[in-house]
Formats: C-alpha cells, structure tokens, sequence
C-alpha cells in the first residue's frame, strides 16, 4: 500500500452582468443586500476564500469576465488569485462559450483570448485550459493542443470506457500523432461535495469516510500513484453552501491532531499532470461532444434536452444567433473588402484580446494593424467592426441556454449583447440585420410567461433604457 493524493479544483466563474452599452453593471434587487450577484458572490465565496488561502492550496481557473470585474471592484481579492497563481490557475474561453457548437474561427478566437487574457493578468503562459461546461470534441482538444495547452479536465462520463478509473492522469490521442492528457475528476467525491451539505460538515469524517476509501489501493501496475481529483464550481465554497470556504480550508490544512488520520497528502493537479518522459499516461478516448452539466451531450444549449421540462425555444434561439453571426461576419468582410485595407480580419479579431483586455489603445492597436499611412476613417471602421465582433461572441455564453426558461436574465444579457453587436454593424453598413433577428427570435416562446422572443429582446433593451427595434 501507498499513501495515495488528492487534489481539488475549482471552476470560478459568473455571467457577464454589465450593460453592453454602458458597460456598467445595473443593481439587481434580488442580490440584496448587495449591488448586483457578482458583488454578492464576492462577498460570499471570492472574498473568504482568498482571505483563507484557499486559492494557494488548489488547482482554479477564473473566468476572465469575471477576473476583470474583480480587478475593477474589488482589486485587493483579485490580488490575491494573481499571487497565487502559479502553478494553481488554469485558463477558461474567454465567454463561457459551448465550444462544440461553435465554427472553428470562434473556437479559436475563444481559447487564444481566454489563454492571452490569463498570460497579462497573471504573467506566465497556462498549461492547462478548463473547457466551459467542460464540453468537448476531438477539435476543441486540437486547438487547444496547437496553442501549447497540456492538459484539461473532463467528467468520467466523457471517457469512451465507462469503466474507466479516474484515480489517474490519460492522454487523449487527437490525430497526426498527437495527444492531450486528461484529468477526469472523482464523480462521486465531487457530487458529494456539490450537492450533500450533510456531506461537508465535517472536513475530517469526509476525509476519512469518503477520500480514503477511494485511496485505499496499491499503486497501478505501473507504480502510479493513485490520485483523486474533486472538481466542483468554485462557488460553492461559501456562497452555494454557507461557511464551505471553512470545509476546504480543514480538508487541506487539517490540525496537526487531525492529520494524524489522514491516509493520503493533498496536492496541486499542476504536479499530477506532468507526465514522465519515461512513463507516459495510459491512453483514454473520450465521447464527443459531451459536458459535465448534461448527460445529453451538449443538447442542453442546443435542442430539447430532458434536463428541461420544456425546452422546445433553445434550439430556434441558437438558430437566430447562429444567423445573425453569419450576417454580420459577412457584411464585416464586405465593409473591409470595399474599403480596400489589406487585412486578415479573422487574426486581427484574435489579437483584439490586446484592447478588450486594456493592454493596448484601440488606436495604437488599428496602427499596428493596417499601417500608418492607412485613413482615420478605415481605423475607427476597423475598431467598430471588431467591437462588434466582441459582442457576437458574447451574444453565445452557455447561461442563455442553461436554465429552463428565456424569460431570465441570463438569457436577456445574450440578447443585449446580439443588439450591440448588430446595431454597431447596422450602424455602419446601412444593414438592416436586427429585423431579421426579431423575426427569428418571435419563433420561441417563453415557457412560463407565452412572451416570444422578440419580446423579450424588447423588454431586455427597455430594460436598460434602449429603445427597441424599429
């Protein structure tokens, strides 16, 4: 027998809450007594855990839209998480997109933004990428091998072999001879941590009752060490489940009494994936276009999955955003082609992460890519159309589709950020897309209130003192 390991990740993430318009985040009355949900979750989970040190003793990634409304509001957590990530953070697409059922392009765009968005922020390139949702295909893991990404995490349902045993790293084959490896998490520690609050009320009975048990083996044949991985949202740790932030803390840091007990070390999953030039990872194969939140696959952002009683208004929702995206990538490009800049448009949006996240002027970034000698008019064109571009990617953040009804805020902010997006392209070309969006979004209906979606793209719009569609 060994002594085994256990490792914990958490996935930090919220919706992006800000006016596309404004930029400002309207108070919402159900966070009360705070201003909005991300200062409430703040206070409840960001805030405590870092004031713990949690955030040094686990493996996380931090949504970037999230990271930069911390930065912003509450600068001294968002410290915190940048002096403890090396080593700790992975890196997530930057808009919580469901990769799967996005075009490559967006894919790209998605991962080298989230990877570009962690490199500024925390000052070192990841290793490792938290895909949203955990969603996945055998595309999704090239691209991320072709930017330099090591490893990711999946749920054990993901794997092709049902049987598989997740008490160890794999590698993924992903064709031309390459390969990725995979963390697949502890299913049954991580729901107990999710969804038993009985569970973790007491740090030391779960380590004893629930992470030895699965530790208690011989190393595997080939002398790996047998490791756990609880993976769970970071959320839960205070604000899902009041005082967890205190359960992880002991799980970690047991008293000196307490860690008499325990039968395995704790460690970060950074270690546990390097794999040894002399020992590679066994071989896994995993089911496309599976996430951890849908045992669909990934129809809960797509069609009518059975998670929701009624699901009938998610695929036309996809359908007129999916339009949309077509529409204005094509009159984009018509724009450029008739201005007569020469310009990749599709490297110039990957590098628009520079301005987006404030690392570079829009005017010094317009510069560099067109040329000095190039009129004022095609820079600010050139800026317009990929702002544009920053709002179709955010009009497909997974929260449109994840509950059971549009008539929620989740879905009213994708449908914000499709109206900044089409009236910036409008704007400019003379277009006349948004009618076409309202026409395809009264296709569905809101289960619960019989209001079509062109409805609630009004009242989203009326919401924050726009005016409709005309």
């Amino acid at each position: 027998m060994t002594r085994g390991r256990v490792a914990v990740h958490a996935h930090f993430y919220q919706p992006l809450r800000a006016d596309p318009f404004s930029g400002v985040i309207p108070a919402d009355p159900t966070a009360t007594p705070y201003h909005d949900w991300n200062a409430r979750i703040d206070a409840e989970s960001y805030k405590p855990n870092a004031a713990r040190g949690n955030l040094e003793r686990i493996s996380w990634d931090l949504g970037p839209t999230l990271a930069g409304w911390l930065a912003a509001e509450d600068p001294s957590t968002h410290l915190r998480f940048v002096e403890a990530a090396p080593g700790r953070a992975m890196a997530q697409p930057y808009h919580h997109s469901i990769l799967p059922l996005a075009s490559a392009a967006d894919r790209r765009t998605e991962i080298r933004w989230g990877i570009r968005d962690s490199e500024l922020r925390f000052g070192f390139r990841p290793n490792g990428v938290w895909l949203p949702e955990t969603a996945v295909d055998l595309p999704t893991l090239a691209l991320l091998a072709e930017e330099g990404i090591a490893y990711t995490i999946l749920a054990p349902w993901q794997a092709a072999d049902a049987q598989i045993d997740t008490r160890r790293p794999y590698r993924v084959s992903i064709g031309s001879g390459q390969a990725i490896s995979v963390a697949f998490y502890d299913a049954a520690l991580s729901s107990a941590v999710s969804f038993e609050p009985t569970a973790t009320d007491d740090a030391d009975r779960f380590a004893l009752e629930r992470i030895a048990p699965r530790l208690a083996r011989p190393p595997f044949p080939d002398g790996t060490t047998p490791t756990a991985l609880i993976a769970t949202d970071g959320e839960l740790y205070g604000h899902h489940h009041v005082f967890r932030e205190l359960f992880l803390e002991h799980l970690l840091v047991p008293t000196p009494a307490d860690a008499q007990a325990r039968t395995y070390d704790t460690v970060l999953l950074s270690e546990v994936m390097v794999e040894p030039a002399d020992q590679p990872f066994a071989v896994a194969r995993i089911l496309e276009r599976t996430s951890w939140s849908c045992h669909h696959g990934v129809a809960r952002w797509s069609a009518e999955c059975p998670d929701a009683t009624d699901g009938r208004w998610k695929g036309p929702l996809r359908a007129a955003l999916d339009r949309l995206a077509a529409g204005i990538d094509a009159v984009s490009l018509g724009l450029l082609k008739a201005s007569g800049v020469g310009l990749d448009f599709w490297a110039a949006r990957d590098a628009y992460i520079e301005v987006v996240s404030g690392a570079e002027d829009r005017n010094s970034f317009a510069r560099r890519q067109l040329g000095a000698r190039v009129a004022k008019n095609d820079e600010r064109q050139l800026i317009e159309l990929l702002e544009a571009q920053r709002w179709r990617l955010a009009m497909f953040a997974s929260d449109g589709w994840y509950w059971e009804d549009p008539a929620r805020q989740e879905t009213a902010q994708n449908l914000l950020a499709a109206a900044r997006a089409v009236r910036i392209v409008d704007s400019l070309a003379g277009t006349r897309l948004e009618e076409s969006l309202a026409a395809d979004l009264a296709l569905f209906s809101s289960p619960s209130r019989g209001l079509d979606g062109a409805v609630l793209y009004r009242m989203a719009l009326e919401s924050i003192g726009q005016p409709g569609p005309e």
